[in-house]
């Protein structure tokens, strides 16, 4: 099987491509580095040509309302390059709640990009990630000021990189679901818990102040980014996670 990963040199793009190919499959991957603009098209068609899948992980350049305009124009020339080429199935990377957070600009923007490809041309499937561990450190950045992290009290459900990897690269080489698989790590964290088992097992010596206003996830309500009863759990726990990464 050919697929091409948009995004295939990135944090989980070039582990979706190490994956499929130790599996026997052609990866290919595309990116500004290899010569592939999805937002002028330049290279695309070269690089959808004769593929089975594309898997789209391109991330926007912004987290602002710019990301909405990024995702219309690229998805529009992905679909439209993929059904040249003759491309049975689209695959997207998405997050888990993103259509119930509008007051985010970003996730108004993936939302759209997932009904974007949902009315696409191509039968497709859409995989919905909980927040990668590997993001856990620049979320404290965000609000770190001086000795003090103020987090809120937001439940987030995180799992690893390459527990991700292993999902992309499932639902990538099967059938197209012609809908969302969500999945999600085995623990359920309120963030500012989060904050401090991952500054203990650093040995860092901030302190966390619950502040339900602070970061990004201060305007998330409820347990919106907590996955659902059919999602499919990974296997990695955080705290495990965290002891082998320091």
């Amino acid at each position: 099987m050919k697929l091409t990963i948009i995004g295939g040199t990135g944090r989980i793009g070039s582990q979706v491509v190490g994956k499929l190919t130790a599996a026997g499959h052609e990866a290919v991957p595309a990116a500004p580095s290899t010569g592939v603009d999805l937002i002028t098209g330049e290279g695309l068609d070269k690089a959808v040509a004769g593929a089975d899948v594309i898997v789209n992980l391109a991330n926007s350049p912004t987290f602002d309302e710019a990301s909405l305009e990024f995702f219309s124009v690229s998805v529009g020339n992905l679909l439209a390059a993929g059904e040249r080429a003759g491309v049975g199935h689209q695959v997207v990377l998405s997050i888990v709640g993103v259509d119930r957070v509008p007051q985010l600009d970003y996730y108004r923007a993936k939302t759209l990009q997932e009904e974007l490809v949902a009315k696409g041309p191509t039968p497709y499937s859409i995989v919905r990630a909980t927040q990668f561990f590997e993001f856990v450190d620049s979320v404290l950045s965000w609000t770190t000021e001086g000795n003090t992290v103020a987090l809120p009290t937001t439940r987030l459900q995180p799992m690893a990189a390459a527990d991700v990897v292993d999902a992309v690269v499932g639902v990538a080489t099967g059938t197209p679901l012609q809908g969302i698989r969500e999945v999600a790590g085995p623990d359920v964290f309120p963030l500012d818990d989060l904050g401090r088992i991952t500054l203990a097992a650093q040995r860092d010596e901030r302190i966390v102040v619950t502040d339900e206003t602070a970061g990004m996830f201060g305007a998330v309500e409820g347990d919106v980014l907590i996955a659902g009863p059919d999602a499919a759990l990974a296997p990695t726990h955080y705290r495990d996670w965290i002891r082998a990464a320091v």
